[in-house]
Order: structure tokens, then sequence, then C-alpha cells
């Protein structure tokens, strides 16, 4: 199919947005998900008597840090994929060669969301911070409705296409 290449970087493209237009809400609507970060990182709304809470981080200038790192990965993911999509869209004419060069870019900014997504809030947030106990402060599901696009996207670039 000769717009295979065309239809990888445009897929990479899409899942730039998403980063890029969550670290802007982060940053231009800080407080909002502020909130969210802290409720986990306190551990306050776990189950009552849980043996985790030594876990807990209540220090404020600690949240703020954990959510500045939050953020700057966000915002690293969505930079680097859309530079990686564009340095598709360049060579989507190019040899086979150049072509999977322009990859790792693509590639980098896909494994930057999974740190974010899955290392951050499912493995961090979820297990390490007890956030699956959380009724109301439990990200899980949308973290991993979040990562899913960015692994499928990063396999179906992965996929070998035609010869230009």
């Amino acid at each position: 199919m000769p717009g295979l290449r065309a239809i990888k970087a445009l897929m990479v493209a899409g899942v730039a947005l998403y980063p890029l237009v969550v670290a802007f809400g982060n940053i231009t609507d800080y407080q909002s998900n502020f909130v969210f970060v802290q409720h986990v990182l306190s551990m306050d709304t776990t189950f009552p008597g849980n043996r985790l809470m030594y876990r807990a981080i209540t220090r404020p200038a600690l949240q703020h840090l954990a959510y500045g790192l939050i953020i700057a990965g966000e915002a690293a993911a969505g930079i680097v994929l859309a530079y990686g999509a564009a340095a598709l869209w360049r060579a989507r004419k190019a040899s086979a060669a150049e072509f999977a060069a322009a990859k790792r870019p693509a590639l980098l900014g896909g494994f930057i969301a999974f740190l974010v997504w899955y290392v951050g809030f499912l493995v961090i947030g979820g297990e390490w911070f007890a956030m699956w106990q959380s009724a109301s402060w439990n990200g899980q599901q949308a973290a991993f409705r979040i990562l899913v696009p960015f692994l499928l996207v990063m396999l179906f670039l992965m996929q070998p296409e035609e010869k230009a």
C-alpha cells in the first residue's frame, strides 16, 4: 500500500497530540489535577488502617515535585512524538533504511508515554501508593485507556512496510 508510511506518520502525530494537550492543560489549570496527585501520594482515601501508609508522601513540596515530573514526562512524550511524526513524514518517500531510522524518535516518544502512564500511573500510583484502594481517586482505568493507543500505534509503526 503506497500510503502506509504516511498513515504511520499521521497516526504518530495523532498520539502526539494527547500528551501535548494534557501537559498544556496541567500547566494552565495546575490545581485541578494537582489535587488528584495530592490524594494519591498522601494515600488519604485508601483502605483505613492499611499497612502501606508508610509510603505516603504528605509534604507539599514533594507532591509539587512529583506533579512537575508528571507534567514534564507528558510534555516530553508529546514533543518527542511530534518530532518523530515529522521525521516519519519527511522520510515517507525515502529508502526502507531511512524510513526505519526515522522511526526511532517516535519509538522514544512512545517509550516516554509508556513510562508516564504505565510506570508512573499504573505501577507507582496504582500499586506503590495503593491507588487501587481508592474509590474516589483511582486513575488506573483511565491510565490504561490512555496507554493502549500509544502501544497500538507503536506496534503498527514497527510493522514492515513496502519499499519506496
